[in-house]
């Protein structure tokens, strides 16, 4: 494979003079100019301006089909009509922007999750996936009173210091397959985390059994990514094998569908795999754009967050205030948002009527990018299941976790390919997965492929 000299990243630059300008302004402002270290890229990020339907504006006035759409959080597109009237609808019915009380849009949510992810038997809502996670994994020590939770190499689960262990750790320091060493993603990260947080190998089976088997007093769960990264997917045997070792060993098994949920399929990766487990969180499609996230799993373990007398903390009584230690806390003022929960029903209503669209569009993209790369003698494969592929650069057939795709993937041209993709108005974040949505249609998907063809053209002749 010979690519040519001719930089994308320059003809990126010449065509973003204002998102720069504003860039060195904002680190004026914010630590490196952003208010989330996900939201940079090398020069600097894009600064957009506005957005409508599959296009996303810059403010230099360039427009860009949107293929990260707030990394898959917006699933029917930039402003959506039906999303904005049932927003309206909800404000003008009930008059507020805020209950801080229950209201009657949780029930009616509730109930409608519980039919897609039937493994959800009772649920809570949180304001992100990361505060779902961090709820399931607290359920998990409560239900079963061990002290270390279990994550795979490669997964992500939030940006808090348990889970941000071994998501991307430099080879040389991850260890050996057959038992990862936990390697902090951050400065910051107190030793303890490394030490109650076992790292597992994704899609090797043997190694992951004898950890688990060897640590099955101290691991209170397992929490996954069913498709890592929201790409790289479990192979069936290896998820059937753990739901069935986890129950043997007294440990849960969470599934972790913030990236995956509502965008595999309607019911999630579950549903593809054919798994119940234990607990599930979600996110970002759920919310129809905006914040949330939810905890659903067995009713046995979800009623430990049941509140009752005892969880009053604040009674003068110490009798009291000893029992509130036999109720797992969570709260949270925001926790079922009205105005969130309604722009979240309209978005299910729409995915139910136009999911099969949206994964034939997925597949006609895929195989479109995949042939252009054949034409040209370079080998990609795009890794992914449902709505969501990443575009791996390399003559691999197949990536099964995270050192495969270290191993085997080009790096260097598929970010010279994704600046060439920005000049031509094509938008991700560089090196990152693309989500599609239901405004992805013939005439994105036309276009998106014509700019890789010039693309390509332009680097391999």
């Amino acid at each position: 494979m010979q690519m040519k000299n001719v930089s994308g990243m320059e003809a990126f630059k010449k065509k973003t003079p204002t998102s720069y300008a504003i860039s060195q302004r904002a680190r004026q402002v914010m630590p490196g100019g952003v208010t989330a270290n996900i939201k940079f890229f090398e020069p600097y990020p894009i600064v957009m301006k506005s957005g409508a339907g599959a296009y996303l504006t810059d403010v230099d006035g360039n427009e860009y089909i949107d293929y990260l759409l707030s990394y898959g959080a917006s699933m029917t597109g930039h402003g959506h009509p039906k999303i904005t009237e049932a927003i309206e609808a909800q404000l003008a019915r009930d008059g507020t922007y805020l209950f801080g009380t229950p209201h009657e849009l949780e029930l009616t949510m509730g109930e409608k999750i519980q039919q897609l992810y039937p493994s959800m038997e009772k649920v809570r809502y949180t304001n992100s996936g990361t505060e779902a996670t961090l709820l399931a994994t607290r359920m998990a020590h409560a239900y079963t009173g061990k002290p270390k939770i279990a994550k795979f190499e490669g997964h992500y689960h939030g940006g808090y210091d348990q889970m941000l262990l071994s998501v991307n750790p430099p080879i040389d320091l991850a260890g050996p397959l057959s038992n990862p060493t936990a390697v902090p993603e951050s400065k910051g990260i107190h030793p303890y985390h490394a030490e109650h947080t076992v790292v597992l190998p994704f899609n090797q089976w043997d190694e992951t059994k004898e950890i688990l088997t060897n640590r099955q007093g101290e691991i209170a769960a397992v929490i996954m990514e069913p498709i890592q990264s929201g790409f790289i997917p479990a192979e069936q045997s290896f998820v059937e094998n753990l739901r069935k070792l986890t129950a043997e060993l007294g440990m849960l098994l969470i599934f972790d569908e913030v990236k995956t949920g509502f965008r595999i399929g309607l019911g999630g990766a579950q549903e593809l795999y054919g798994i119940r487990p234990d607990l599930t969180t979600l996110g970002k499609v759920v919310g129809g754009g905006f914040p949330i996230g939810m905890v659903g799993g067995k009713k046995e373990i979800m009623e430990i967050s049941a509140p009752s007398a005892a969880s009053d903390v604040f009674d003068s009584s110490q009798s009291k205030k000893s029992r509130a230690q036999d109720v797992l806390f969570h709260s949270g003022t925001y926790n079922g948002h009205p105005t969130i929960l309604a722009a979240g029903l309209a978005t299910i209503e729409l995915l139910e009527q136009e999911m099969a669209s949206v994964l034939r569009n997925t597949e006609r993209l895929k195989r479109g990018i995949t042939d252009l790369f054949a034409a040209k003698g370079v080998g990609a494969l795009p890794v992914g299941k449902g709505s969501i592929f990443n575009l791996v650069v390399t003559e691999q057939n197949s990536i099964r976790n995270y050192r495969d795709l270290q191993a085997a993937a080009n790096f260097k041209v598929r970010k010279e390919v994704d600046y060439h993709l920005l000049a031509h108005g094509i938008y991700t974040k560089p090196l990152n997965r693309y989500s599609m949505a239901t405004v992805h249609g013939d005439k994105e998907i036309d276009r998106t492929l014509e700019a890789y063809d010039t693309v390509l053209t332009t680097l391999f002749g």
